[in-house]
């Protein structure tokens, strides 16, 4: 893969909840047939993708954050909805969600998984990409996040 235009990096946050803001940029993009083809295997409710546990972990179906992000608004206003329908997480519980998706392939059973990409995309096994974060950041051109 590589740079999607309008497709921000998983480590930016929305309200301090990583991840929420580059599922709205490819819900959008997806909606606008911007999206390239080799992503849509990782968008919605199927199981194990980011977005589902997204979803999961705001207590919100995927359809319903596709329908009220295509009305519009910041991710700000989009994020406060889905607290408001769904569940509203306390700075203990984004703690462990955004330690949880920051260190996916780490160490943990998604790290077979990791390897398999960076075998797929010829990205280095050097150690440099240690989660899955980094090798989405790393696929698409971006430069790894320090620390």
């Amino acid at each position: 893969m590589s740079s999607v235009p309008g497709l921000r990096s998983p480590y930016e946050t929305t309200l301090g909840i990583v991840y929420f803001a580059r599922m709205l940029d490819k819900i959008r993009l997806h909606a606008k047939g911007e999206l390239p083809s080799d992503y849509t295997d990782f968008i919605g409710d199927q199981s194990g993708v980011f977005d589902q546990r997204a979803c999961r972990f705001l207590q919100i179906s995927y359809n319903a954050l596709t329908a009220r992000t295509l009305q519009g608004g910041t991710e700000e206003e989009i994020l406060q909805w889905a607290f408001t329908i769904g569940h509203r997480s306390n700075d203990e519980e984004i703690e462990i969600w955004n330690g949880f998706m920051t260190k996916r392939g780490w160490r943990d059973t998604a790290t077979p998984r990791l390897k398999f990409r960076l075998e797929e995309a010829n990205l280095p096994q050097d150690g440099t990409i240690q989660t899955m974060f980094d090798f989405i950041d790393a696929d698409e051109g971006r430069a790894l996040r320090q620390g």
